[in-house]
């Protein structure tokens, strides 16, 4: 189970081996055995022991800001890389190999889009498949552009893959927003802040997606902070930016149904001054539910079957072994 704690003013603290939530409601005992990870907001205080608790049984926390991005993390000592693998990381990244690599990324990126898009196009409108399949086409053309792009390191070549990655996206959320029912269509995509509820969902789910894939990197022995295509952000985890590529799409399939369901009121989100707008508490609740639960799902990848979140950690698994054996 993840716990999320982010309602203002909630207290936590330990008693034996349970975690305590006070709130003004009252208190609730949690066995720390049930809990995987612990998502933090503004204003919740949290006591060392509870902190130690946490250590003690291998459980996360993540300290989130209001978009639902980690901003600082505690996690267990026992996790940890070994040199071998931070080496071969270092080697890796200034190879073809690495080239090759973030290629495949954005090419199954690309792929999953275009599946998404084909899902979602279920409606007898003519104009609005025709519409779809126009965009599933010009996708197409950038995976095949991108496929063939050669060099023989990222550097190379990262002014066009960054170029016609921009473009695909562009094409691709054009499509996802005609699908949506047409009271919650968005303008174009925004981020920090999102000027519309749809990218204000969108930018939660990825902030909370990062936090997981930054999670399995981290307990691999992989270095987030060495990346491959997203590598010249000072002091940022930028290897969980290439990474995520390859899962954003599970957030646009829940921010997707969510919206269909037709149950988004004024009670999810805030509006600013400025036009942006912020997921509430009652918005944050509905969303990391639904992506939790999403998460859990089993499916079947390169032969196995596990849930999503599982198969985020067999990859930086895999990735891992890749790293620790390159020369």
């Amino acid at each position: 189970m993840e716990l999320v704690v982010n309602t203002f003013g909630t207290a936590i603290n330990r008693d034996s081996d349970s975690f305590v939530i006070s709130t003004k409601e009252g208190k609730q005992n949690i066995p720390a055995d049930s809990v995987s990870s612990i998502q933090i907001g503004k204003g919740v205080s949290l006591t060392s022991d509870a902190v130690m608790l946490a250590v003690e049984k291998e459980i996360e926390i993540f300290f989130n800001d209001k978009a639902g991005t980690p901003v600082g993390r505690i996690w267990s000592n026992k996790y940890g890389s070994i040199a071998t693998i931070r080496k071969g990381q270092l080697n890796f990244t200034f190879s073809h190999a690495a080239l090759e690599w973030i290629k495949e990324v954005i090419c199954t990126k690309i792929e999953n889009q275009q599946a998404l898009i084909l899902m979602m196009d279920n409606q007898d409108d003519i104009v609005r498949k025709r519409n779809s399949q126009k965009a599933i086409s010009r996708l197409e053309d950038y995976k095949t552009k991108i496929s063939l792009l050669d060099g023989e390191i990222v550097s190379d070549v990262a002014p066009s893959l960054r170029g016609w990655e921009g473009v695909a996206s562009k094409i691709y959320f054009e499509a996802l927003n005609n699908v949506l029912p047409e009271e919650l269509r968005f303008k174009t995509r925004t981020q920090k802040p999102a000027m519309d509820i749809i990218n204000a969902f969108l930018n939660y789910g990825y902030g909370v997606l990062y936090g997981k894939v930054e999670s399995a990197l981290i307990k691999a022995g992989i270095d987030p902070y060495v990346g491959v295509l997203h590598r010249d952000d000072y002091n940022r985890p930028v290897l969980v930016y290439d990474v995520i590529e390859l899962y954003r799409i599970w957030v646009d399939y829940v921010v997707y149904n969510i919206a269909c369901q037709e149950v988004i009121t004024d009670e999810y989100y805030s509006v600013r001054e400025d036009g942006s707008y912020w997921l509430e508490n009652l918005g944050r609740r509905v969303l990391i539910q639904s992506l939790n639960d999403y998460l859990e799902d089993i499916v079947l990848i390169d032969g196995l079957q596990r849930s999503r979140i599982t198969q985020i950690q067999l990859y930086a698994q895999r990735f891992a072994q890749i790293l620790k054996d390159f020369k």
